[in-house]
This record gives structure tokens, C-alpha cells and sequence, in this order.
């Protein structure tokens, strides 16, 4: 036991003090500076953000990036912008939340049986890191995955994470659900990756970012229904 806390605490520290990419830490830096009007008088994280939530999950929840003025200010990923709003009042009516919102790192929130984390830790420029920046981050998904022994499901939130978790966990095999012979499986909304017995299956959905919820890409009864389905996977019930 006493050995793990050690490694996620590595790990955390790890993350928080990286500064791998120069695009990345300059910008990230530059916002913390700035800061928006509304939270001016707020001090910005400013760092790379390490994963959050139940260490003991089932379910563990891959997003894209920290956004600007929201976890690049509060250090908690999904807390504090639109994204998360609506992520985390998901996550409360399926019952993997202790409330609706999160509005900063010690706002009471609690995951029950799940964990987020990303497939960078810094927040890119117009939300776009480059195909170098999301490969010198996936050891820090790497690790966390590997630190994470109960997870079940992976729910991969757009198709930048959905295509970092495939690239941890390897190719699925092939006649397996929704894989095909030779071919890299598809990015769709609720679409069921499944790698194989024994192993966690792969549910994408589209990200809950104001783009695709404002516009209907994403709506409350869509992205509720990759939670319900989320409840019926192998291992899950109980």
C-alpha cells in the first residue's frame, strides 16, 4: 500500500512539474499571466494538471486537454469551465459523482468509482496539441492506467483521447466488437471497443465541450446514455 501512495505521489509530482514541450509550457504560462477579466483576482494553476478521483475506479475517463481558464486555473481537471458542467452533472445523475458541479479544487466533489485523467496535461493552443506533445504525454496515461488495477471501462471523451487510450492498450483483436480484420477501429459516439477477455472495453463519446454541446452535436439524453451503458458492461454490474 505504502508503495503505491509513493508512486502516485511521483507520478503527480512528476506531471505537475513538467515541462517537456516549449509550446506548451510557454502558453500555458502566458494564460496563467493574463488570466480572463472574470477571474482576475484568481491565482492560475499554470502547470500541467495530474489525473483526480477514486484511485480504486472502475470506470476511468480519458479527456483531451486542460481548458485554458479551467483546469489550467483551478489544477483539477474538467473544474471550473463549460466542459466540465457538463460533465460532472452527468457524472452526478449516473451516480458517479457526489454533486453536479465543480467549481475548484476543494468544492467537495468526490468521484465514486471513477477516475479522470488526459491525453495532455498542459493546455494546447485553440485546444489542438500536436502529434509530438500528445506522444511525450502518454507515459503519464500510461502509468496512471497501470496504477489504476480495477478499471473496467474506459470512456474516451473525443477522438484525440479515444486514440491515446488505443495507443496504451494496443490494437484489440481483430472479429472483436466493433473491430474489423486490419483495420483501426472508427471513432464514433457510443461506440464499444472491446480488447478482450480479462480486459478494460473502450466506450467513445463525443466531447462535452461548448462547441459540440451549444451546437447539438452533444445533447444531455446522448451523453446520458453513454453512462447507462456504461452501468451495463461486464464487471460493472453489481
Amino acid at each position: 500500500m505504502d508503495d503505491t501512495l509513493n508512486a502516485w505521489d511521483h507520478l503527480e509530482t512528476e506531471i505537475a512539474s513538467c515541462r517537456r514541450c516549449p509550446r506548451l509550457v510557454a502558453w500555458r504560462e502566458d494564460v496563467a499571466r493574463a488570466k480572463r477579466r472574470a477571474f482576475r483576482d484568481e491565482t492560475y494553476w499554470g502547470k500541467p494538471v495530474p489525473g483526480f478521483g477514486d484511485r480504486a475506479a472502475r470506470v476511468l475517463i480519458v479527456g483531451l486537454a486542460p481548458g485554458a481558464h479551467g483546469a489550467n486555473r483551478t489544477g483539477r481537471m474538467f473544474t471550473g469551465d463549460s466542459s466540465g458542467d457538463f460533465l460532472y452533472a452527468a457524472l452526478y445523475r449516473a451516480g458517479f459523482a457526489n454533486q453536479p458541479v465543480s467549481r475548484s479544487r476543494d468544492d467537495g466533489l468526490i468521484l465514486r468509482d471513477a477516475y479522470i485523467a488526459a491525453a495532455c496535461r498542459c493546455a494546447p493552443p485553440d485546444n489542438k496539441p500536436t502529434a509530438d506533445e500528445l506522444s511525450a504525454c502518454l507515459p503519464f496515461l500510461a502509468r496512471e492506467i497501470a496504477l489504476l488495477p480495477n478499471v473496467r471501462v474506459v470512456v474516451a471523451l473525443g477522438r484525440i483521447a479515444f486514440d491515446a487510450v488505443l495507443r496504451v492498450y494496443g490494437a484489440p483483436q481483430p472479429g472483436l466488437a466493433g473491430t474489423s480484420a486490419g483495420k483501426t477501429p472508427a471513432f464514433g459516439h457510443n461506440v464499444l471497443i472491446s480488447f478482450g477477455p480479462d480486459r478494460p472495453a473502450l466506450i467513445a463519446s463525443y466531447h462535452p465541450s461548448r462547441q459540440n454541446t451549444q451546437t447539438g452535436r452533444l445533447t444531455v439524453e446522448m451523453f446520458d446514455a453513454v453512462w447507462a451503458r456504461v452501468r451495463t458492461l461486464p464487471g460493472m454490474i453489481a
